[in-house]
C-alpha cells in the first residue's frame, strides 16, 4: 500500500455512519474535512482525541471544517461512543477496513512485545476540492485541535 501525500487526492470511499446511513467522502466536496484514524472507541487516547475534537467542534466548524471519525470498530460501538460522549461528528464504521487500508493506516504495531495489525493514529486535511493539505501522524490527543488549525 502506498503512502499518501500532502497534494494527493484523498481516496474516496463510501461506507456506513453510526446510524447504518451511507456516508461518502465525495459528498462532503465543497467543504474541508478532518477526517481522523482512532485505534479503538472508549479507550483513553480515542476518548481524549474525540472529546478534544468535541470541545472544539464549534471552532473547526467555524474554521470550515467537517469532522468525520474513522475506526474499524462497528455501527453500535460508535453509537455507544458517541453517546456517551455527546460527540457531535459521525464516526465511520470501517469494519472491513476498506477505508483504513486505503488511506495506509492500517499497519503493524507492537505492544508489550507482541506485534499486530491495527490502525496508526492519523488525521488527515482534506481540502475543499478532496485534497489532502497536512497529514498529522504525531497526534497529540489532548490538543488535537491546535494541530488542525495550526
Amino acid at each position: 500500500m502506498s503512502k499518501l501525500n500532502i497534494g494527493d487526492l484523498a481516496p474516496d470511499f463510501t461506507t456506513t455512519d453510526q446510524n447504518g446511513n451511507p456516508l461518502t467522502l465525495s459528498d462532503l466536496r465543497g467543504k474541508k474535512v478532518v477526517l481522523y484514524f482512532y485505534p479503538k472507541d472508549d479507550t483513553p487516547g480515542c476518548t481524549a482525541q474525540s472529546c478534544n475534537l468535541r470541545d472544539n467542534y464549534a471552532t473547526l466548524r467555524a474554521a470550515g471544517y467537517e469532522v468525520l471519525g474513522v475506526s474499524v470498530d462497528g455501527e453500535k460501538s460508535h453509537q455507544k461512543f458517541i453517546n456517551k460522549y455527546a460527540l457531535p461528528f459521525s464516526l465511520v464504521a470501517d469494519a472491513d477496513k476498506q477505508v483504513v487500508e486505503a488511506y495506509g493506516v492500517w499497519q503493524e504495531k507492537s505492544m508489550y512485545g507482541r506485534t499486530y495489525m491495527g490502525t496508526a493514529r492519523t488525521t488527515f486535511l482534506i481540502d475543499e476540492n478532496g485534497t489532502i493539505t497536512n497529514i498529522i501522524d504525531k497526534v497529540d490527543t489532548k490538543n488535537h485541535t491546535e494541530q488542525i488549525l495550526k
